[in-house]
């Protein structure tokens, strides 16, 4: 039988780091939604971390799905979710989350990714709530390393609606919808951890 698991070792190296972080902001109790989960070694490493988190991944990939919905068959705790089939311009489950969470999907996704992304987390986050992404990002349209930069051409050359976006711009995109920008922490591999929170 083939196994659905898949690995990415970028995964490896951050879920630690992102759980820090995430521990800090979120109740002990928390509905958490995850969006563009991947291989779902996120949702179960930080599921299984914090059993007190009910954790909601999703992915618009049906071999991600799969690869998710393996991981939970196989070590996955029962504070973890069946993957739901959810793209970010589509159907949204029913809101009141205490998080919402994107690990590296701005930057292999169309601008208007973003822009939906801040209007519904605004609509479904409760009142205190959190946004957090993680990722690549430029500051005053400069990348922060050179890797950042080549990483950037190859996104770009891949699909010219994708690549490294600007903070500044990310920042604009949510303020409209009453997402006020807490935090900005530096993480591994030259990525920033960015942390909304809905007043």
């Amino acid at each position: 039988m083939t196994d659905a698991r898949l690995r990415s070792p970028a995964a490896s190296r951050n879920r630690g780091p992102i759980l820090e972080v995430l521990a800090g902001l979120l109740p002990e109790r928390a509905r958490v939604l995850e969006l563009a989960a991947g291989s779902g070694e996120h949702a179960l490493h930080f599921a299984s971390a914090m059993p007190g988190w009910d954790w909601l991944p999703s992915d618009p990939q049906p071999g991600a799905r799969a690869s998710i919905a393996a991981w939970r068959e196989a070590a996955g705790p029962v504070n973890l979710r069946a993957p739901l089939d959810l793209d970010v311009n589509g159907d949204w489950p029913d809101g009141g989350f205490e998080a919402i969470v994107a690990i590296n999907l701005l930057h292999i996704s169309p601008w208007d990714v973003t822009a939906m992304l801040m209007a519904r987390a605004g609509r479904y986050l409760v009142p205190g709530g959190v946004l957090f992404l993680y990722g690549p990002y430029r500051r005053r349209g400069r990348h922060t390393s050179e890797s950042n930069a080549a990483f950037d051409a190859n996104l770009r050359a891949r699909d010219p609606r994708w690549g490294v976006r600007d903070l500044e711009a990310v920042v604009a995109e949510a303020r409209p919808h009453g997402l006020v920008l807490e935090r900005i922490v530096e993480m591994p591999a030259n990525n920033l951890g960015l942390v909304w929170r809905r007043p």
